[in-house]
């Protein structure tokens, strides 16, 4: 998206538009919105993932190959830096479903920094909004079933209080609870990934604007490229904590459906 011509960078500026991507299909374009090239995007991540944690693990050795060690080390740093440090003990029972998610979104966020691609599919709200949904539901689900559903309800949204202030505290625990963190969890790497990409769309097209306008411009154009490096690397550091947020908030979550306190 951000390899365009000189023309068009100068003509049309970056907008909301450039994430509403044309069907790739060859044969019923108009007709076939839904297969575009995030569709590809997604569907890569997915085959990725699966593929290279099942040659990694076709046949595990004692002393790893690179890429077993690497799969390992992916999944100790998710299992004991995330599910056991948030959840306790019982977070290692957790920690495939915490290290797909991180891999799934993290991969999808480097797509937006990708040469050729960048574009991630987490610039979308559907995508981060389904990931959020199905950890929304894994999360009451747990919690249910720890303690029976009266009993999870009641301890997630009748705080330890007085009772005449019950009546005002139970709203808010059932908006915080149950609206706000399905809401947070998408709207936070959402708004991340769109904003990224708008500026580097922004910097990058913004270079190619200026010195078709004007040649003399061609200093600014260099600096505005120059600094579409510097925020490549900024917005690296964003893609891997943005997956982690994602995945630890989801991990906290998890722990305050398990435990006996809410």
């Amino acid at each position: 998206m951000i390899v365009q011509s000189t023309v068009l960078a100068a003509e049309f500026p970056p907008s909301v538009e450039d994430f509403y991507l044309p069907s790739i299909l060859p044969w019923g374009a108009e007709n076939n919105y839904w297969f575009t090239k995030i569709t590809v995007l997604i569907w890569v991540a997915v085959a990725a993932i699966i593929i290279y944690f099942l040659v990694s693990y076709r046949k595990p050795q004692l002393v790893p190959t690179k890429k077993q060690w690497f799969a390992e080390s992916i999944y100790g740093f998710v299992r004991n830096n995330i599910a056991v440090e948030m959840i306790g003990p019982r977070g290692v029972a957790f920690a495939p479903y915490l290290t797909t998610l991180f891999m799934f979104i993290l991969l999808n966020n480097f797509f937006g920094i990708v040469p050729f691609v960048q574009i991630s599919p987490n610039s979308h709200i559907a995508f981060p909004a389904v990931l959020a949904v199905i950890s929304y539901v894994m999360f009451i689900y747990v919690g249910m079933k720890q303690h029976g559903p009266l009993k999870y309800f009641k301890h997630a949204l009748i705080p330890p209080a007085p009772w005449f202030i019950l009546p005002l505290l139970i709203p808010i625990e059932f908006f915080s609870n149950f609206l706000v963190r399905p809401f947070s969890l998408a709207v936070r790497l959402f708004a991340n990934m769109f904003a990224g990409h708008m500026l580097l769309l922004v910097f990058t097209l913004g270079g190619f604007a200026m010195i078709s306008a004007n040649p003399l411009l061609a200093p600014v154009s260099l600096l505005s490229w120059v600094l579409t490096v510097a925020l490549t690397l900024l917005e690296f550091l964003v893609i891997c904590l943005q997956a982690y947020v994602f995945t630890v908030l989801t991990a906290s979550y998890v722990q305050g459906a398990l435990a006996d306190e809410h």
